[in-house]
Parts: C-alpha cells; structure tokens; sequence
C-alpha cells in the first residue's frame, strides 16, 4: 500500500466518526455502560445496608455503646447492668414507671393513739408506788413517794411522754410504762418508802484511807474516808461488752472539761482510775437513767454532786470496784 492509498483510507475513518448516525451510537453505547455500572453499585450499597441492618438488630436499642464489641468478664457485668429492652418503649410505657414509683411511696405514718390507762389520777397503791419510785430516779418527780396518783404525779407522766413523743395524756399506758422501765431500776425497799438510802456493805478495802468506793450491786457510788461515808451518788457502768473494771486503782488523773478521742464524747469531770476508764459526769445517764451503759466508765448523774466530789478527791487516792 503506498502513501496514498493510507492518507485516502484515513479520511475515509474520520469521515465515518464524524456522521451523524456514528455519533447517536457512540451515545448510546455511553448510555449503556453508565446504566450498566449505575445499577451494580446500587445493588452493592443495598447488600451492604442489608448486612448493617443486620448487625444493628442483634443488639439491644440504646445508644452507640450498643454497637461495640467487648469481651471479658468486666464487659459481661457492665452489658448485665446496663442491658435496654430490644423494643422502643412507647409513650405510654415510659410513663408507667413514673406512676409506680408515685404509688410506691410509703404513706406517712399515722400518729399514735393512747392506749388504755393502766394507772391514771386518783389511783393508789402499789403499782403507783413503784411508779413514783422510777420517776423519782430519773428526777422527774421531786417526791415523796405517797402511793397516791396526785397532780403531781399526773404532771411528771405529762412531761416524761412530751419528751419522748408518746401521747400526752398524763395517764400511764402500757407504751409509758414500758420506756420507764427501760429508762429505770426496780425501786428498792428505801426508795418506795421513802427511807435513807442503804447500799451494799462497803468493801474492807473501803475501810481505811481515802477512797472512791463503787459497789455495782446497788448501783452507787460512796465517798469514803477513814471508813465514813462522806456523800453517795447514783452511778451506771459499762455493759457486757466494755465492762467497768473491778478490782483496786489510783486516782492517776483528774479532767474537768475532757472530752474522749476515742468516742468524741464529753467527759466532763473526769477522775481517770485505770486506762481510759474514769468516774465522770453523764449527760446522757442525767436524761435517760439505766436504759444505756457507759463504755466502762463510772457514770453520775448528780451534776452539782460530782463537781463538788471533784474538788475533794486529790491524785493518789484510791477507787475500789466491787459487788457487795
């Protein structure tokens, strides 16, 4: 083929691309490949949304942090914990919750009612004898004890229940009788009948020098010195758990205004005997008499009592712990 002949064929082809009919072809071959690539992606993303889906549902509904995967036994407690229902609640549903809590809550608690008087103004005898007995130790009734439910009488039941929130009638009820009893001692034989106080024998120990003299079987407290009894006082020990030492000490340490480290209490007029046990003044056993315990401490409740004991009592002298 000379150089002719190719130039001819070469104008021939572009002649052919240039016709209309050429180029409508062109198009439409163009037309055929987009819709052909167009389609395969669709069908691509659709698979792709479909295995998402998928994967979305086999987890509970609530938040990004129910996509991710985690593992081990941490993972496993904290999806136990925090795991939602698989469901969308409603609005209904969402507000059930909120209605039951508004009907769980506990009613307030009706006032008390009195109860049946077991002792009231104008009885006598001994019941209201032992009655009168008990509030005499917790100062509530200056005394006598007369056996007789008098004004008096009704006045000291009227403040002990206001204190304590029981039913101010003045009338001693089973709930009354109960709290002073908890609060009290059974009255011996000198308090029902008004005679001087007769604690236990003294201790021999107690016979000679000076000497703080506690008999735990009548509850008291002896100032003794050369054997005479100079002042008694009401006194509370520790309970079973922390209980008042027994035996002979020495006064090593007196404290009028301590206050425990150990508990943070006040311990006012503290007379230290052995470690941190000492006799002091009590607050509490003044206000609630026997119904607790100290921490094996001696406890008086005569403020007045002890604060002038305190000036007696030097460094050196002696305290005996003891039943009689």
């Amino acid at each position: 083929m000379n150089a002719s002949q190719s130039d001819a064929q070469l104008v021939d082809a572009q002649s052919v691309r240039r016709s209309p009919l050429a180029r409508l072809l062109r198009a439409l071959s163009l037309t055929l490949v987009t819709v052909l690539v167009l389609t395969a992606t669709a069908a691509g993303s659709g698979y792709a949304a479909q295995q998402w889906w998928a994967g979305r549902s086999s987890h509970p509904v609530g938040g990004a942090s129910g996509a991710q995967t985690t593992s081990g036994p941490g993972a496993q407690a904290d999806s136990a914990e925090h795991a939602t229902p698989a469901a969308v609640p409603s609005a209904a549903t969402s507000e059930a919750p909120e209605a039951a809590s508004g009907a769980s809550e506990p009613n307030p608690e009706p006032e008390l009612a009195p109860e049946p008087a077991l002792w009231s103004a104008g009885d006598t005898g001994e019941g209201v004898r032992v009655l009168q007995a008990r509030l005499i130790q917790i100062d509530w009734l200056p005394g006598p004890v007369t056996g007789s439910y008098d004004p008096a009488t009704v006045e000291a039941v009227r403040g002990f229940q206001a204190k304590r929130e029981i039913p101010v009638t003045g009338e001693v009820d089973r709930r009354t009788l109960q709290r002073l009893q908890a609060m009290t001692y059974p009255p011996t034989h000198e308090q029902l009948y008004n005679l001087p106080a007769q604690p236990g024998q003294l201790d021999p120990r107690c016979s000679y020098g000076r000497v703080l003299c506690v008999d735990k079987s009548s509850r008291s407290l002896r100032w003794v010195i050369d054997g005479a009894v100079q002042a008694t006082y009401d006194a509370r020990f520790g309970s079973d758990k922390l209980p008042t030492r027994e035996g002979e000490f020495h006064v090593y340490l007196k404290s009028r205004d301590h206050v425990s480290r150990l508990y943070d209490t006040s311990m006012p007029l503290a007379m230290f005997f052995s470690g941190g046990q000492a006799v002091h003044y009590s607050p509490d056993f003044a206000a609630n008499g026997y119904s607790g315990a100290s921490h094996g401490c001696v406890n008086i409740r005569d403020h007045d009592g002890i604060t002038w004991l305190f000036d007696q009592v030097e460094v050196g002298d002696r305290v005996v712990v003891y039943w009689s």
